[in-house]
């Protein structure tokens, strides 16, 4: 059986060390502008110390009007790039793959002039112009550019959770009649041409990593599995990240349910692409089970915020048990976590103990949102 300490090479730029990668989590730490802070650096480089072989930024926004959260790190400007290179350059120095997450928020901006594939009243969205819809391919594909420039080692392009890429991916958020919707392959497209200026500009070693989520959001998983193996097919990304909330669930649609949501893409042909999970993956057991399953890596995401050094505990104590959340806001400031990522973890249910959260800041109703896609809040107080 594969170990979660063995090496995996991708098909491109360097290898994990082992088989653990930190999941693009939002924090809300970097500045308005989107210019890197001592926080975010100190965050990420914890994680990459820890020994997580590869260490992902929040997502990060190719254009102004893309932004979905305050304090989100931006790659939409050259002058941007010195705050990314010292990034890159630490997170190289403590022997991590470096990731920037590409993502464009859609509908689901937090800037007033928010656009999507199709009209959105309900979220006071506009349709995007077939010149917006190329433009903001151009963006993906410059921000790559940048990131590349900064010396990352790749970039994954945020594909789930209906932010803009899967917005079009989506027959619900997606109704065009032109080049970019209808069948599934035109709303392919949209992502398709990202994938393709990339590759074509970005160097042969550059790696391209896709996150996608095959349910909720208007996703469909056999769509989502077709997507998949076709990414694979044309040979120009590297892994693959799916998003599945809880990685042993079954599907929610009753047509694909009796088996794993998990096992309709570790069946695919992978022809040399690596795979992984993400979905409440909280011990040893719970991430040698995905690879036993057939995932090439575990993503990681709230068991790294409590433990900075996980797979590094793990290694030491297969049995380790990482700590359970609630937990003090000391906690988190000891695990490298600055006040504005505290404050935002403090917002959602039975993170933080004692962190107090202002009662006109609304909570999020974190199940709700992933059951229906909705940016559900709970009542301020």
């Amino acid at each position: 059986m594969v170990s979660l300490f063995e090496p995996l090479t991708l098909p491109r730029g360097p290898a994990m060390k082992n088989r653990f990668l930190l999941a693009p989590m939002t924090n809300q730490q970097a500045r308005d502008d989107g210019t890197l802070t001592d926080d975010e650096l100190n965050w990420l480089l914890m994680r990459a110390t820890g020994d997580f072989s590869l260490v992902m930024t929040c997502c990060s926004h190719v254009h102004l009007k893309g932004q979905g959260f305050p304090g989100e790190l931006g790659v939409y400007s050259d002058a941007l790039i010195p705050g990314l290179e010292q990034l890159a350059g630490a997170l190289r120095g403590a022997g991590a793959i470096s990731s920037m997450q590409l993502y464009h928020g859609g509908i689901r901006t937090i800037t007033p002039d928010r656009t999507g594939p199709s009209a959105a009243p309900e979220d006071h969205a506009r349709a995007m112009t077939v010149a917006e819809v190329r433009a903001t391919i151009e963006d993906f594909i410059v921000a790559a550019q940048r990131a590349e420039r900064a010396g990352f080692d790749g970039v994954e392009l945020h594909g789930a959770h209906g932010y803009l890429i899967s917005a079009f991916l989506s027959s619900v958020y997606n109704r065009r009649e032109d080049h970019y919707g209808g069948t599934p392959e035109k709303r392919r497209r949209f992502l398709l041409e990202i994938v393709d200026g990339i590759r074509a500009r970005c160097g042969e070693d550059f790696q391209i990593g896709v996150r996608v989520s095959p349910e909720r959001f208007g996703q469909d998983v056999g769509e989502t599995r077709e997507l998949a193996q076709q990414l694979i097919d044309e040979g120009k990304i590297d892994y693959l990240d799916i998003s599945l909330w809880d990685v042993f669930k079954d599907p929610v649609d009753p047509k694909y349910q009796g088996r794993s949501l998990m096992s309709y893409f570790t069946e695919l042909d992978l022809k040399g692409v690596r795979l992984g999970f993400a979905g409440k993956i909280n011990s040893h057991a719970d991430a040698t089970r995905c690879l036993e399953q057939g995932a090439d890596f575990v993503v990681i995401g709230r068991a790294a915020i409590a433990h900075h050094d996980l797979p590094k505990l793990f290694r030491a104590n297969p049995d380790f048990s990482p700590q359970k959340f609630p937990v003090t806001a000391d906690y988190l400031r000891a695990e490298g976590l600055g006040e504005s990522f505290i404050a935002y973890l403090a917002t959602w249910p039975e993170m933080v103990t004692d962190y107090f959260v202002p009662p006109e800041i609304p909570r999020f109703d974190v199940e709700e949102f992933f059951k229906t896609g909705r940016s559900v809040k709970l009542a301020a107080g």
